[in-house]
């Protein structure tokens, strides 16, 4: 092993793995972790901007083209915001299905995290591919749960990629109860694989790092919060959602394209599958939590490594849930409400695969867009990424540079970041010069 430097440079030109492109930097000065920076370098892409001036009825399709992962997400949470600017409440089948659909983004990106993106840095490859040659009934797996996902997106929003069949108020066309039934034998077997890929992933080897994190997610006493709730976190936030900008800002710092977010008077906080299943862990399905009990897997988990274990768990509630309300639907009489447009603000937010993506709208009278916000969750994340970044490259300083590049990159696959969502990430550079 080659000696370690007191003061060294480790440079990496893009990080593996992720969505997006941007850079990271860490500086090291006689043993002393000096300076953190995600540089996220990927261009602006000024969504919030061109939203102005358009209809309102045409931010669901415009904002779900921010991210080809997650689309879902952003046609949910701009439908609710302009929703909630008209004062109209979507619900009965209709939330049914916007709920379903949501399921399916959340099993397909938590796959593809978790067996294509994450595992190979637990278990020591490069990539998915190298992963396949001695894992490959394990990628097989992936693919096939991913594409289950796909599917329940693809039958309620009329294809897997920007889904053109949501609008505001509901849906253009709302599926026939037998086009749904065609997935519950898939599902049943991708249920039955999420199980096992909890038992799996918990059997990874974990590095001992625990953070003191303020967790924050959305919350329902009635189910396990996805389309709606009050935001929460395990440091006594309890707010409604349009007071999220009373309680939570962002500021442009030098390094990023992304805004930082942070809770006033407090600072970085933690969303995401890990913040959901610490803070909502009563409201899961009684398989999941019996899932993550069985791996023992328990709220309050504070190690960022683990949340490969709550993604898992998440996939096996999304298949669970999606049985479940398959089972329970009705075709709503109209595939959506009319929503009359009215001078307004309205916010959403809704829990997106990586964490609360949030969305603020001002109308006029006519439903033209005034004004936009959109917040999403790899941009909240982003403070806490590089604080979890410095704690633990300053306990792991005496890896030789490979192995802590090696790291280093784990730690923020983590997160499963979007950069493109943020706007927005990544290289990686350790100076040690």
């Amino acid at each position: 092993m080659s000696e370690v430097r007191p003061t060294r440079t480790i440079r990496v030109d893009a990080l593996a793995r992720v969505e997006g492109e941007g850079a990271m930097y860490v500086r090291i000065r006689n043993h002393q972790v000096t300076d953190v920076r995600l540089r996220i370098y990927e261009p602006p892409r000024f969504f919030e901007a061109f939203l102005r001036g358009r209809s309102f009825l045409e931010a669901p399709d415009i904002t779900a083209r921010i991210c080809g992962i997650c689309p879902v997400a952003y046609q949910m949470s701009a439908c609710t915001a302009m929703e909630n600017a008209c004062g109209v409440e979507v619900d009965g089948p209709l939330r049914l299905l916007r709920r379903l659909l949501y399921c399916g983004e959340w099993i397909e990106s938590h796959t593809l995290h978790v067996f294509m993106l994450h595992a190979p840095d637990f278990l020591g490859y490069e990539s998915a591919l190298e992963m396949a040659r001695d894992y490959p009934d394990r990628v097989q797996q992936g693919l096939q749960l991913k594409k289950i996902g796909n599917e329940l997106m693809r039958v309620i929003g009329g294809r897997e990629i920007h889904p053109i069949n949501v609008r505001v108020g509901g849906f253009y066309r709302a599926p026939r109860p037998e086009e749904l039934r065609e997935l519950v034998e898939p599902l049943r077997w991708a249920r039955e694989t999420a199980y096992d890929t909890v038992r799996w992933v918990a059997g990874f080897e974990f590095p001992d790092f625990e953070q003191d994190y303020e967790f924050v997610a959305l919350r329902r006493d009635d189910e396990y919060a996805i389309l709606d709730g009050r935001l929460v976190s395990n440091r006594g936030l309890d707010i409604p959602i349009a007071a999220f900008n009373d309680h939570i800002e962002e500021e442009h710092v030098p390094h990023s394209n992304a805004l930082h977010a942070r809770i006033r008077g407090r600072g970085a906080y933690l969303v995401g599958p890990l913040a959901r299943f610490n803070l909502n862990f009563d409201r899961l399905s009684p398989l999941a939590r019996e899932a993550a009990r069985e791996v023992g897997f328990l709220p309050e988990c504070r190690n960022p490594f683990k949340s490969i274990i709550a993604r898992a768990v998440e996939i096996l509630y999304a298949c669970d849930e999606a049985l479940r309300l398959i089972e329970a639907y009705e075709p709503p009489e109209q595939p959506f409400v009319e929503v009359p447009p009215r001078a307004a603000t309205g916010h959403g937010c809704t829990e997106a695969p990586r964490g609360i993506l949030y969305h603020r709208y001002v109308i006029d009278d006519e439903g033209t867009i005034l004004e936009a916000q959109i917040v999403p969750p790899t941009s909240q994340n982003q403070r806490r990424i590089e604080e979890d970044l410095r704690a633990f490259v300053a306990r792991t300083l005496t890896l030789p540079d490979d192995e802590l590049q090696w790291r280093c990159e784990q730690a923020i696959r983590n997160y499963d970041p979007c950069i493109s969502c943020a706007t927005h990430f990544l290289k990686l550079e350790v100076d040690r010069a």
